[in-house]
């Protein structure tokens, strides 16, 4: 004989949880009734009773500040309002999952959606269930009923409806289910909520009962997955359905043996089985030579598993509470949400997915209640600090979001280990506010590595990669740089002389004479800081750093403007800007003015020029001499052509 154990045999997450809040109870010393038995299984079930818990049928049966457990199942809305007027205090087990399906159908029900429920009826999971619906629902148990449903809706139904399951449906059935559904006519919205740690119980036995001669299911005849897991297994082999080791003498067991568990099952049950059933063969092995016993397949059904070991899981389920990973051992493994990461905002469906392979540490193994506790962060942690102290040797850069900022600085995760950026290195500027960071990811390198179990965190710095950075694109602007060639840059500082522009990790000068071709008397009357100009640069000196740039182009030049639109002989209309002794300047155009000297105001002398032109006054002038050297314009009043009569 050859028995194998199927990976996901025995507790399950929510079973476990709802279990451990009874014993915890109890342990504080409350009065304690569970609202029906917490788990199909005797054994618990009487362990309990014996430490003073008592199982109720009906919330009326409670005593006065007697604590009621209202078990994983989930139990309707009018129960809880019940227990409410009632004034008891209530621990809620119900499973997550359950829990979600009551979410799902009492939206669903108040957006007007009819609620289609896969599943047993009478199971407490499915009156919970139809507790949150408000009436709106119909219950079928396989693909057949949900067939029957479809033909014989009445014309007027209302078309939008909504499918979930029993978290312990069958997988299979529910897959014929959906086939069902018809493809149109109907808005139908499909939740998949079959518990994934339950598909993979009932994945598994289906697997392992292909392979054997026969399967032995353990678990309490009430049990609906541990039923289901027994249905599943005779459709590929000979298979029994019992509740503890005491019922094996009773069965035919030969050849390949195949063992698994429900969700209610501890694994301590599972153990006395396999203990049974070794000793069993033992005392036969003196007359039939033919019995094996698998030792190495149990062994290796059954990793063992003790504090500290490193260990790789499969993550089954993921909720706000943990996940649920399949080890390989006859422990469920669960690491908490506090256990996943040492990030704060971070939830475990943020981190994880289910079918991800983890690598975990155990923290603590618990044969009682077949649950291996778990920790990711921890292995993170011994991963990332090596990392961290590997890029602190190599001078690495690495990055991160700023998730906090503390006092004299901001905090990053990497990899889950906190990693403290005092202000002075964030590469902001003195006093500027730390606040801007947040949420923001940088890039830092490790100045600091504190010494192996002490308590301070890694420090790093910003401004060590912006200088680093800053170093290489000066070597490259130099390696690059020539005159004439055109960068876009920042204006980064302004002063009296001129503005500085970053090219891009290092700073060129733009001379205030380079900024307008008009006079200016300050460089912020042309720009402000944060501006993005168009520069060329003009001159380089490569020993003293520094840089020269241009701003202002030739083909903006006014006089250039001038000299394209205007030529000697041209007769223009110009205004007065301002007079002197000796003549008067006329405003050709914006920028360009002309002389008109004294001598030419008029055909007669004249001794005043304010005799014949005022400030502002409009005249008509001739352009007598253009002299490009000095960008001086001669004018005459006295050479314009008169008008004839």
């Amino acid at each position: 004989m050859k028995i194998k154990v199927a990976k996901s045999a025995g507790f399950c997450f929510g079973v476990d949880r709802a279990v451990k809040m009874v014993y915890q109870a109890l342990e504080q010393g409350k009065a304690v009734a569970t609202l029906g038995p917490i788990i199909h299984n005797t054994d618990v079930v009487s362990d309990m009773q014996a430490k003073g818990a008592r199982i109720i049928q009906n919330v009326s049966e409670l005593r006065p500040g007697e604590s009621v457990v209202i078990r994983s199942h989930g139990v309707e809305k009018s129960v809880y309002d019940q227990i409410h007027s009632l004034g008891n205090p209530v621990i809620d087990a119900t499973c997550p999952f359950v829990r979600r399906i009551h979410e799902i159908v009492a939206r669903e029900t108040a957006e007007g959606s009819f609620i289609l429920i896969a599943g047993d009826e009478q199971h407490p999971e499915v009156q919970g269930i139809i507790g949150h619906c408000e009436q709106n629902y119909f219950v079928f148990k396989d693909e057949f009923v949900l067939k029957d449903f479809f033909q014989n809706l009445e014309k007027n139904f209302s078309k939008k409806l909504a499918i979930v399951a029993q978290t312990t449906y069958n997988n299979i059935i529910w897959g014929e289910c959906l086939k069902v559904l018809p493809e149109h006519d109907f808005e139908i919205k499909v939740y998949e909520t079959i518990c994934s740690a339950t598909e993979q119980r009932q994945s598994d036995a289906a697997a392992l009962a292909a392979e054997s001669d026969c399967m032995i299911i353990i678990g309490g005849k009430h049990s609906s997955n541990t039923v289901k897991l027994y249905d599943i297994s005779r459709r590929y082999c000979k298979a029994y359905h019992i509740e503890n080791a005491n019922e094996l003498n009773t069965l035919d067991l030969a050849g390949n043996v195949g063992i698994t568990a429900g969700a209610s099952t501890p694994a301590y049950i599972i153990e006395e089985v396999l203990n049974t059933m070794e000793e069993n063969l033992n005392k036969n092995l003196e007359t039939e030579e033919d019995v094996a016993f698998d030792d190495d397949a149990i062994d290796a059904s059954f990793k063992k598993l003790k504090n500290n070991d490193r260990v790789t899981g499969v993550v089954m389920s993921v909720d706000n509470t943990g996940v649920q990973v399949d080890l390989g051992a006859k422990q469920t493994g669960f690491v908490a949400a506090k256990e996943l990461t040492n990030e704060p905002d971070k939830k475990p469906t943020d981190l994880v997915k289910v079918g991800e392979e983890l690598d975990l540490i155990v923290l603590k193994v618990s044969d009682g209640d077949g649950i291996a506790t778990l920790s990711k962060k921890r292995v993170d942690a011994l991963k990332a600090q090596e990392e961290i102290t590997k890029a602190k040797e190599e001078g690495t850069i690495l990055e991160a979001e700023v998730s906090k900022v503390v006092k004299g600085g901001v905090n990053v995760f990497y990899h889950g280990v906190r990693i403290f950026i005092p202000a002075s290195h964030t590469g902001l500027p003195r006093n500027a506010e730390l606040d801007e960071l947040k949420n923001k990811t940088v890039r830092f390198m490790i100045i600091e590595v504190p010494e192996h179990r002490s308590r301070k965190s890694p420090v790093g710095s910003i401004r060590y990669v912006n200088r680093q950075e800053r170093k290489a694109a000066k070597a490259k602007f130099w390696a690059e740089a020539e005159v004439g060639k055109e960068y876009e840059g920042e204006v980064k500082s302004i002063t009296n002389y001129g503005v500085f522009v970053d090219l891009g990790g290092i700073d060129g000068m733009v001379h205030i004479s380079e900024l307008s071709w008009k006079r200016i008397k300050h460089p912020s009357q042309v720009v402000k800081e944060g501006d993005v100009l168009k520069v060329f640069i003009k001159s380089l000196d490569p020993e003293r750093d520094r840089i020269s740039l241009g701003y202002k182009r030739d083909e903006d030049n006014p006089w250039e403007k001038f000299r394209s639109a205007y030529a000697i002989g041209d007769t223009v209309e110009a205004k007065i800007v301002s007079t002197t002794t000796f003549g008067a300047f006329a405003q050709i155009t914006e920028d360009i003015d002309g002389l008109i000297h004294i001598s030419q105001l008029a055909d007669r002398r004249v001794d005043d020029v304010k005799e014949i032109v005022h400030k502002d006054d409009v005249v008509t002038v001739k352009i007598i001499n253009i002299d490009d050297e000095r960008k001086r314009v001669s004018l005459s009043m006295r050479d314009v052509p008169q008008k004839e009569d």
